[in-house]
């Protein structure tokens, strides 16, 4: 089938007066599947709630979530935030669990106490991930743990750490989200691709090697021809994380060029 239209998801986690608006445009654009962020303006909270599944019942979108991190860590050892964190995104899959099949997470990093004591940290991570799959499960929900940006301290940078993580928690509602750009700060996106059979998700944007920008696919230094065909038999959603509609649009035209030259 290769990355057909009916694959494509948006996302931005850009702050905008109404971000749900976004949602009726999409399907002109090329998608058929929204990823709600839930930071900001875009988190959904019982207010929104109905807004939210209007936009399900309007359009025909496919919504993923991806659970909050801003504040928040996993792999917390100080016990109150890491309650909490887990709190928050249970909290969270509660409120999409209507509408929702799939939940992206970030396994956490290492605070400066984390760092004088990474096992305990690392245990802490996987606990709290099996603690939002065994939620999630209870919802019909499956998490995908995210490959990460190439930041000091943080966890889930390389495919064997990814890997590790989703083998020690070992559910069977968990899977691997690839974030291509990430995985281009840190200069293994090749090293990924032979574990394509693992990953149930895949977030693209791009970048030039050295921080997370967002940009097109095409504007930055990601191996684009590489990651299509690797990828021409993928089944999961694509997922253009972009800064507006426009670049979006740029993307999911590219990678459907790139696959018609495959």
């Amino acid at each position: 089938m290769g990355w057909g239209e009916r694959m494509f998801s948006f996302s931005s986690s850009k702050l905008v007066d109404r971000p749900f608006d976004w949602a009726y445009q999409l399907k002109d654009l090329g998608y058929s599947g929204w990823e709600i962020v839930n930071e900001g303006k875009q988190k959904l909270t019982r207010e929104n709630l109905a807004e939210a599944r209007q936009i399900v019942e309007t359009t025909d979108l496919i919504i993923t979530i991806h659970l909050p991190y801003s504040d928040l860590n996993l792999a917390s050892v100080n016990q109150p935030i890491w309650e909490e964190t887990v709190r928050q995104m249970k909290s969270c899959l509660d409120l999409a669990s209507d509408f929702a099949r799939l939940a992206v997470l970030h396994p956490g990093h290492f605070s400066p106490l984390g760092m004088h004591m990474p096992d305990a940290a690392w245990s802490q991570s996987i606990l709290g991930i099996q603690q939002v799959c065994d939620h999630a499960a209870q919802l019909d929900m499956r998490i995908a743990v995210e490959n990460m940006v190439n930041m000091p301290a943080i966890l889930g940078r390389r495919p064997e750490e990814v890997l590790g993580i989703i083998e020690t928690v070992d559910r069977e509602n968990v899977g691997f989200v690839f974030d291509v750009g990430h995985a281009n700060t840190n200069g293994n996106v090749e090293s990924f691709l032979p574990f394509k059979d693992k990953i149930i998700h895949t977030h693209v944007h791009d970048n030039h090697g050295e921080r997370d920008e967002h940009l097109p696919v095409g504007n930055g230094t990601v191996p684009w021809k590489k990651v299509a065909a690797a990828f021409k038999d993928y089944r999961g959603r694509i997922v253009t994380e972009s800064r507006s509609l426009e670049e979006g649009q740029r993307s999911v035209n590219r990678l459907k060029t790139m696959m018609n030259l495959l």
